[in-house]
């Protein structure tokens, strides 16, 4: 996979992780986006997509898709679908779940633990690696491996 740019950030808290998405979340690139969310337990893989879920307008409680998981969110600028991986174990769960026609349909694709699913995904626009560092300091590196990733690192 060729990688088109990137860009380290350093995230000295929460508060500064919610910055990120929220500006993440005003690239019009971003509506039809698939972005993988890399790094270990406890990185802060869902509280990223919390927060850009949130910047995109989902309203209330925005819970990890462990157990479920996808799940679907409709908003002003179309429909998202938040991936939780990290369960995930038999590829025929792919096919019966129907995520082939999910991912082929318009809107955004967020996807937590993307590597337990390797070989059914599709190729990932942006790739977001969150490592934990100090206290609650973390580094993410976003990467861009599509041009329409190119326009979210802009």
């Amino acid at each position: 996979m060729t990688i088109l740019g990137s860009r380290t950030q350093h995230w000295a808290d929460e508060h500064a992780c919610a910055t990120s998405a929220r500006a993440l979340a005003v690239a019009p690139a971003l509506r039809d986006a698939f972005v993988e969310l890399h790094g270990p337990l406890g990185a802060g893989k869902t509280t990223f997509a919390r927060h850009l879920l949130n910047a995109l307008g989902v309203a209330g409680r925005v819970k990890s898709p462990t157990y479920a998981v996808m799940e679907p969110y409709e908003t002003p600028q179309g429909p998202i679908r938040h991936f939780d991986f990290y369960r995930f174990d038999d590829p025929q769960e792919w096919e019966d779940a129907g995520f082939r026609d999910v991912f082929a349909a318009p809107g955004l694709k967020l996807a937590e633990w993307p590597e337990k699913a390797r070989g059914l995904l599709p190729p990932a626009d942006l790739r977001v690696h969150i490592e934990p560092l100090e206290h609650e300091a973390r580094r993410a590196t976003l990467t861009a491996l599509t041009p329409r990733g190119l326009e979210l690192l802009a």
